[in-house]
């Protein structure tokens, strides 16, 4: 029997579906607290999350009546939370990009960018540990009490696992070079579903993709001589062309054509009589 609670939860989840026009699924797993509530706080006034169980996001799906909103059933997974906000989904990917927390690195992470360590005193006070800098190939010295950093350092490439070592190192120096966000696998506007391919897909990608289509349509309708508004031109020249260069090889004198006729009628005269002349 469904507890009166989880029908208000219900009750509730389903009138805030009414009230916004995206709803977004995202996935909590793994996320560690700290991190969540720092992008919440970035993303307030922004979008609104939810955290509420699988079984009653459905109930409250069901509830609601929205038009496709069941297709978000199909892209409820791990630890779901629904996103609300009145932008749009492509909007709403942007937020959860621009809302990353900061976070420690674990042996197997793999670097977001490059990890530099930058020269200067460390919080790390003088002992053994200078040995695991030094053998991890910092350049680090003493100075006073800690331990100093002479130089900026790459430390891990991008792109490149962090081992367990590093991961250590990183985490005794206080940086955190890993970024976490949400993980945002569906949103719902309108009756349609995005999912996080398409969401994420950079805005530069989708101008150059919008002008290669629009180039390949140009040449398409170019080619099968379809008339349209950007081809008619370059159709009236090609025609024009064609139709200049049949007037010339077939010999029709037009007003456009019977100037090269005649030159080439002339040269054709001056070679026949070099011939006679050579003849004789």
């Amino acid at each position: 029997m469904v507890s009166e609670k989880k029908k208000r939860i219900v009750e509730e989840i389903a009138k805030e579906m009414k009230n916004y026009k995206v709803i977004g699924i995202v996935n909590m797993f793994k996320l560690p607290a700290r991190q969540l509530q720092d992008i919440k706080r970035k993303m307030k006034g922004k979008a609104k999350i939810v955290m509420v169980k699988k079984r009653l996001i459905t109930r409250a799906i069901d509830k609601s009546g929205k038009k496709g909103l069941k297709k978000l059933i199909d892209y409820i997974e791990g630890q779901p939370a629904l996103i609300f906000a009145n932008t749009n989904p492509f909007e709403i990917a942007k937020i959860i990009d621009s809302a990353k927390s900061p976070a420690f690195a674990k042996p197997g992470d793999i670097a977001p960018k490059d990890i530099v360590i930058k020269a200067g005193p460390t919080p790390l006070k003088a002992g053994p540990v200078i040995g695991e800098l030094q053998r991890a190939k910092l350049p680090v010295s003493v100075e006073g009490e800690n331990i100093a950093v002479r130089e900026d350092t790459l430390f891990v490439k991008e792109g490149e696992e962090i081992d367990k070592t590093k991961a250590d190192i990183l985490g005794k120096l206080g940086i955190e070079p890993m970024e976490i966000k949400l993980s945002l696998v569906a949103a719902y506007e309108d009756g349609i579903v995005y999912t996080s391919d398409i969401l994420f897909v950079p805005k530069e990608k989708y101008v150059e993709d919008l002008m290669n289509a629009h180039a390949a349509a140009f040449n398409l309708a170019l080619n099968i001589n379809y008339i349209t508004t950007y081809t008619l031109p370059l159709l009236l020249s090609k025609a024009y062309n064609a139709a200049l260069s049949l007037a010339l090889n077939a010999a029709i004198p037009t007003k456009e054509v019977l100037p090269q006729l005649m030159a080439k009628a002339n040269a054709h005269m001056m070679a026949l009589k070099a011939i006679i002349a050579k003849e004789k």
